[in-house]
């Protein structure tokens, strides 16, 4: 009897570590991995955090021909450029798709570790980034890595089910569709048939929650949102028409009018970029249109950005 119940406790033993060993998948998204140990599911983007531990893990979606391009810029010197030391980079397995796996050391903006994992598949190409900042506490490479190479993809997730899950709603669409839900925080917007846009031949509306907090009231609020349209690299050659700081509906904004060129076409555009302060968080929306359709589409990006509700 003793030897049925020590065979029947271990087989239960067995089942609740398989269970716990199963992939889980943030709401909407089709990449989801074994999260390392006290690393919950994050209300702030598709993927996972632990705040005591300085610890992220982030997933993006991208079209299946995204992998070449995405594995042939995971080089020391590229990497270098953005700020990452890297250490090591290693083909792997994930069951039967092949990834890639980079790690290395952050130097700027801030001080850490990073990690980076690109999957293929013939539906989508995942790219899972996994950071751990400060010095050496939080996770060990191992445990990361450990996390990393549980990396599973399912089917397609319903378009509607993705966006719900964004950190924000939408109360006017003014005519525009989604298209791509991103990294669980942000979505792409365009009016016309097609769902691949070049040279902004539709026009277009990015709105993307903030990952990290806005920098506090004031000036500086003014340069961070100057800063952060000229690191757009779809844009070239920006001249600023407007930039101004207001309040609306008890929220802090800042808004800019822009005139540019795609950078890839040589189109002239006209940009939109408005930024919503909310607490400790922000919403980013940028819209782009042909300067002949200006007229038409900038009250329509107005009206979608006065529209957000958040779920901060």
């Amino acid at each position: 009897m003793k030897a049925l119940v020590a065979t029947a406790f271990g087989l239960v033993l067995s089942a609740q570590a398989a269970s716990a060993a199963e992939p889980v998948f943030p709401p909407a998204s089709r990449i989801g991995l074994v999260p390392p140990q006290d690393m919950a599911l994050s209300k702030r983007f598709s993927g996972f955090e632990n705040e005591e531990r300085a610890a992220v893990i982030t997933f993006a979606e991208m079209p299946p021909q995204a992998f070449n391009q995405l594995s042939s810029g995971l080089t020391k010197e590229v990497l270098k450029k953005q700020g990452l030391d890297v250490k090591s980079r290693e083909d792997v397995k994930l069951g039967s798709k092949n990834a890639i796996l980079v790690s290395g050391t952050m130097t700027r903006p801030e001080m850490g570790r990073k990690w980076l994992l690109v999957v293929k598949d013939d539906a989508m190409t995942g790219l899972v980034v996994a950071q751990v900042h400060g010095g050496q506490d939080g996770y060990s490479d191992s445990q990361i890595r450990d996390a990393l190479k549980s990396v599973a993809l399912r089917r397609d997730v319903s378009l509607d089910e993705q966006v719900s899950a964004l950190p924000f709603r939408l109360g006017e669409k003014a005519g525009f569709r989604p298209v791509r839900v991103m990294a669980g925080n942000s979505v792409l917007f365009t009016d016309g048939p097609k769902d691949t846009i070049k040279s902004v031949e539709q026009p277009i509306m990015i709105l993307a929650a903030s990952l990290q907090p806005p920098p506090p009231p004031g000036e500086r609020r003014k340069q961070f949102a100057q800063a952060a349209l000229y690191s757009n690299q779809v844009l070239k050659d920006i001249r600023i028409e407007r930039s101004e700081s207001f309040r609306l509906k008890g929220q802090d904004w800042h808004e800019i009018v822009a005139r540019a060129v795609e950078a890839e076409s040589g189109q002239p555009i006209v940009v939109m970029q408005s930024i919503r302060f909310d607490g400790d968080r922000y919403v980013r929306m940028v819209g782009l249109t042909r300067e002949e359709q200006r007229d038409q589409n900038l009250p329509r990006f107005r009206a979608i950005a006065d529209g957000i509700e958040t779920n901060f």
